[in-house]
């Protein structure tokens, strides 16, 4: 069997996992009669909000091939046989959606598009920068929005236990100290394997912003859509803290440890600690829903036929 035949033969793998993993998860979800009721609760504003929600999902995957084009053709011209086009950046995203559904902590994403690209190193290396690049976005956003609307009016539930709090906020400052360095050297670390410049960090952070801040608005139309915000008032009090609360929600999911098959759980939890509703644990798994299941179901549809 040839290296092509293999090659493959893995990518049908792991989307025949993905998607096996997809349908048990929909099987063993128990609280289908609440997302029901919620549902069927809905006028035609918060329908047009959800189905806005859902058209915001290939944005989403557009900016992280954005992204991801951004850093794999950083100086190469289009002639080279490594440069990649916008439709292969969109199949590349795409597929390690399903790859990263069955890896603890997403980690099979970029290897899923080494697997494609057949360029373990520069790709591997990519993704690091990638992956930090998106992760320091949303902690530098999240502590931002902490500061603005102060620790404790947003963390208040947990002063109790202040040493809880004091050792988890000393492991967000701690990781974004760790990833800042990281992006500081990683022109020099990656040398070998990639040529990451300085420039090319500092757009491809800009970049993670912009990804962020379409998770956020996303997040904010689900909620809408659900009648999931705690005494949601049309007040600026409450705009303001429904916006801060957004960019510190994806903050206490990235940092909180969790493996995929956690991570609805997780999510919800955090949307209900945040948020003050029970609605806002389904409008955390139905936007996971969203921008996971979604994007895994369309990708079997994108491995290339082999030639």
């Amino acid at each position: 069997m040839d290296k092509k035949r293999v090659l493959y033969a893995v990518e049908w793998l792991i989307a025949l996992s993905a998607c096996s993993y997809l349908v048990y998860r929909l099987v063993v979800f128990d609280d289908y009669a609440s997302l029901w009721a919620s549902l069927g609760e809905m006028g035609w504003q918060e329908w047009s909000a959800l189905v806005l929600c859902v058209a915001l999902m290939p944005v989403n995957m557009a900016i992280e091939a954005w992204r991801w084009k951004t850093l794999m053709n950083d100086r190469l011209p289009v002639s080279d046989s490594q440069y990649i086009p916008w439709r292969e950046a969109h199949r590349q995203v795409y597929y390690s959606k399903l790859a990263g559904l069955v890896t603890p902590w997403r980690l099979g994403e970029y290897p899923a598009r080494a697997l494609i690209q057949g360029e373990w190193k520069k790709t591997l290396s990519m993704g690091a920068v990638g992956s930090a690049t998106m992760t320091a976005a949303i902690v530098l956003a999240g502590l931002t929005a902490l500061s603005g609307m102060g620790v404790a009016g947003c963390l208040g539930r947990l002063e109790h236990d202040r040493l809880a709090l004091q050792a988890y906020l000393l492991l967000v400052i701690g990781a974004l100290v760790a990833l800042l360095v990281f992006l500081a050297l990683a022109p020099r670390l990656l040398r070998r394997w990639a040529d990451v410049s300085r420039r090319l960090i500092l757009l491809s952070l800009g970049q993670s912003f912009v990804r962020l801040l379409c998770w956020c608005v996303q997040l904010a139309l689900v909620l809408y859509a659900l009648d999931a915000i705690f005494n949601p008032q049309s007040s600026i009090f409450n705009l303001q803290s429904l916006i801060l609360n957004l960019p510190v929600y994806y903050l206490l999911v990235t940092v909180t440890p969790n493996v995929p098959v956690a991570e609805v759980g997780v999510r919800g939890a955090w949307a209900v600690f945040l948020f003050g509703s029970v609605n806002a644990a389904l409008a955390g798994v139905l936007l996971w829903g969203i921008n996971t299941l979604l994007p895994c179901l369309i990708s079997p549809f994108l491995i290339k036929k082999k030639k």
